[in-house]
């Protein structure tokens, strides 16, 4: 025989908030969820920009990432920049 557990007891028992099991057992209840949520793969902003970072390197290859941050356009941070151009695998290395 299964023996029922309140909200509190199972709640003490893992150590998660009331409120927590509250909406676990609703979800179970209302949607039939019985197994973690699948996580979402969204795709990354700097594919969207790829081909006009390429083209604004490849014009200007002595820009620098706050230039490039600053072309009109692009709305992606320094530090995705910087992850972008490494996936691309384009350097910032001026040629003299």
């Amino acid at each position: 025989m299964i023996r029922v557990r309140g909200t509190r007891e199972v709640a003490l028992a893992f150590k998660v908030s009331e409120s927590w099991v509250r909406r676990i057992k609703q979800d179970r209840r209302e949607l039939g969820k019985t197994a973690p949520q699948q996580t979402r793969h969204r795709q990354a902003k700097r594919l969207v920009y790829q081909h006009q970072i390429i083209e604004i390197i490849r014009t200007q290859p002595d820009i620098t990432l706050s230039e490039l941050q600053n072309t009109p356009g692009t709305s992606l941070s320094r530090s995705t920049l910087c992850v972008a151009l490494s996936h691309l695998k384009l350097t910032f290395e001026k040629k003299y």
